[in-house]
């Protein structure tokens, strides 16, 4: 990724491919961030994941060995 400020962050472009998509690997996921945003290290993208997971965005729970599975957590209903 290059060094200068995008249009967007990118712990927007892994909510926006989540919500369309559904729950994902992580590899898939990184695949279809690089689609929309653009060349993303998989170290990026574990921060980002980090930091959405901290704060209630999304969860993250391993599947196996080297597989994580990434879903969106639902909004709370009043």
């Amino acid at each position: 990724m290059n060094k200068l400020w995008g249009p967007r962050p990118l712990n927007l472009a892994v909510v926006e491919v989540l919500q369309r998509k559904g729950p994902l690997n992580d590899g898939d996921l990184l695949d279809e961030v690089k689609e929309s945003y653009g060349e993303v290290s998989f170290r990026e993208l574990n921060s980002a994941l980090l930091k959405l997971e901290l704060s209630g965005v999304l969860r993250v729970t391993r599947l196996m060995k080297g597989k994580r599975r990434v879903e969106l957590v639902p909004p709370k209903q009043p």
